[in-house]
């Protein structure tokens, strides 16, 4: 029985023209060995199964070639050429680096680069793997790597540039491999079924070559473990899907279709029949997941190019992305990034799947906007609220507020209040003290919050005055004056007193003036306006307002401006010291006399 070869050793490329998906590293090979401009070191760096060893072989192939054509391609029928195809050459070396990464390796390397090559022009030494050479064995190649002999080139072959030393980087010629396109592995893939003669379905093809992720030899790998499966040379998309065990994109569409519908018993129904052919919750949600962000990336045109995929699949796509809002797609993918992250910790795998999927499943209720409140004015007639304030035009729209009637109010001569119980007397007839309403946080007058906060903060407002009121429409504003105001300030702060909420009470006891409508409350610092905010500013204008019958009260604070005072403070000892003797100088010969000092 003949010997299998795998199709990655049988149609290995021994031209540059048959490399695929190099040329930019290929035309830049065969330009320099036609004009002779050849480094002494090259380095070729990129991913796994790109060509980084395939293309050394044929550089060193080449250029001992005795017949060079005009393209800069080896003849492959000289002397030298066949005894390369026949592992004989005395010229060419390969060294794995991963086995043989000592110092004393390198040594026996430098000791036969001495000697002249017996046939052809230079000897040619291919290490592979160049990474996993120690750093002693690094230092001890510089000195031959640099300045070697004009007859010996060295290609070095990595997948991890970046463990390399920066002296090795710096005296070599460094070429960059890509990864390879799946159109050209798919193109290379059924050039090879035809010489196999294997009847194979572009689908078939496609999803081998997007499943190798840029990798040659592992797309060749699984095109062969795929044809050994097969019974009679045929590769079917339903027997690869089945073989390389990956789960069907029309499980996503169907599924995000049950999403979009919110349709959760069908959501259940397929996770049931994915999860009894036998795949793994953690690879279903990571293929949701990159679904997903598909279907974002075919809502635009220009990022819909960038799908490495056949037009069919891109068109399936665009029409679904096209069901779908932009908020519905970055909400499900970050519940499926959270899902991954606590799956394999979670106690019921299944459990936190299922819940993360119907979280999805609902997101559109989330997403629907709410219906526009209708409100009446004064005159009965019906209006539409505006329900959705956005934050760009929430700082300069108005909001649908009820239609108040102004009613000019007599402002007191008297021009502030201080609240002092021991002072202050309340009528006998004046109400009962009310329990505080329970505080909410209000607009800070240091204006720090944004202007969606300010939107927010009014709206409770006008809601807080409505529910005290019954209906804020076509109510009356009663006039107060500053005797009255005065004995409502006092009977709220005596309530906090008497409700032992001392620092409501002491927010409330500094002076107060009555401009127009507007309390003014006097404060000393901004820290003050940010407590007195937070805590009673609400309560306390919603009280003022209803016990006086006027919608129109507001609270404003103001920093009071301190003197500035001469009198120094006495803080330490050393400051009463000096204050002292400066009165009595006796104290100063007595300190020096006795020997006495600050006490501490």
């Amino acid at each position: 029985m003949e010997n299998f070869i795998v199709s990655a050793r049988k149609y290995r490329p021994t031209q540059f023209d048959s490399v695929v998906g190099q040329s930019h590293i290929t035309t830049t090979l065969k330009n320099a060995i036609k004009s002779n401009h050849l480094a002494q070191a090259f380095l070729f760096c990129g991913p796994r199964g790109v060509g980084k060893t395939t293309c050394a072989r044929i550089l060193a192939k080449t250029i001992n070639c005795e017949n060079q054509s005009t393209e800069g391609e080896a003849c492959g029928t000289c002397s030298s050429c066949q005894s390369f195809q026949e592992n004989t050459s005395l010229t060419i070396h390969e060294l794995d680096a991963a086995s043989n990464n000592s110092v004393d390796d390198i040594r026996s390397l430098i000791d036969q680069v001495r000697y002249p090559p017996q046939s052809g022009r230079y000897k040619v030494y291919i290490i592979d793997e160049v990474h996993m050479l120690s750093a002693q064995a690094f230092n001890a190649f510089l000195k031959t790597l640099e300045e070697p002999p004009s007859y010996a080139i060295f290609i070095l072959a990595t997948t991890e540039k970046h463990k390399i030393l920066s002296t090795i980087l710096s005296r070599c010629q460094i070429f960059d491999f890509n990864r390879i396109k799946w159109q050209d592995m798919a193109m290379h893939l059924a050039s090879i079924a035809e010489k196999e003669n294997i009847t194979a379905e572009p689908a078939a093809l496609e999803l081998i070559s997007i499943k190798a992720d840029g990798g040659l030899r592992d797309a060749l790998s699984m095109f062969d473990l795929n044809v050994t499966f097969s019974t009679d040379n045929t590769l079917r998309h339903k027997a690869v899907l089945e073989n390389l065990h990956i789960l069907d994109s029309d499980y996503y569409f169907s599924l995000t279709d049950h999403l979009v519908e919110q349709n959760h018993t069908a959501v259940l129904l397929l996770i049931e029949e994915i999860m009894r052919k036998g795949f793994d919750g953690l690879q279903f949600i990571s293929g949701l997941m990159e679904h997903l962000r598909l279907l974002l990336y075919a809502k635009d045109p220009k990022t819909l190019a960038l799908m490495e995929m056949s037009d069919e699949t891109k068109g399936k796509f665009k029409k679904q992305a096209e069901l779908t809002s932009t908020s519905f797609l970055l909400s499900a993918m970050n519940i499926c990034a959270q899902c991954e992250v606590n799956y394999k910790s979670a106690k019921n795998p299944r459990l936190h799947l299922d819940l993360s999927l119907l979280k999805i499943n609902y997101l559109n209720s989330v997403f629907k906007p709410k219906q526009t409140p209708v409100v009446e004015d004064g005159a009965g007639k019906k209006l539409e609220a505006s329900a959705n304030i956005t934050v760009e035009n929430s700082a300069t729209q108005e909001l649908n507020v009820p239609v108040k009637q102004e009613v000019p109010v007599q402002e007191a001569p008297a021009p502030s209040l201080v609240i002092q119980e021991e002072k202050t007397t309340v009528p006998e007839n004046s109400q009962s003290s009310p329990s505080p309403v329970p505080s909410r946080p209000s607009i800070q007058s240091s204006g720090l919050r944004s202007a969606k906060k300010l939107v927010e903060t009014k709206q409770a407002e006008q809601k807080e005055a409505t529910l005290l009121t019954g209906s804020a429409t076509g109510a009356e504003n009663k006039t107060f004056t500053l005797a009255d105001i005065s004995r409502e300030w006092v009977r709220i702060a005596k309530a906090y007193k008497a409700n032992q909420d001392i620092n409501k009470f002491v927010m409330m006891n500094r002076p107060i003036e009555l401009i127009g409508t507007v309390l003014h409350l006097k404060v000393e610092n901004e820290l003050q306006i940010q407590q007195f905010n937070e805590a009673i500013r609400m309560e306390v204008l919603n009280q003022l307002r209803s016990s006086l019958h006027n919608f129109d009260i507001d609270i404003e604070l103001d920093i009071l401006v301190q003197e500035k005072s001469d009198k120094k403070v006495l803080y330490t000892q050393s400051d009463k010291y000096e204050y002292l003797s400066e009165k009595h100088p006796i104290l100063v010969e007595m300190k020096q006399r006795m020997g006495l000092d600050y006490e501490f």
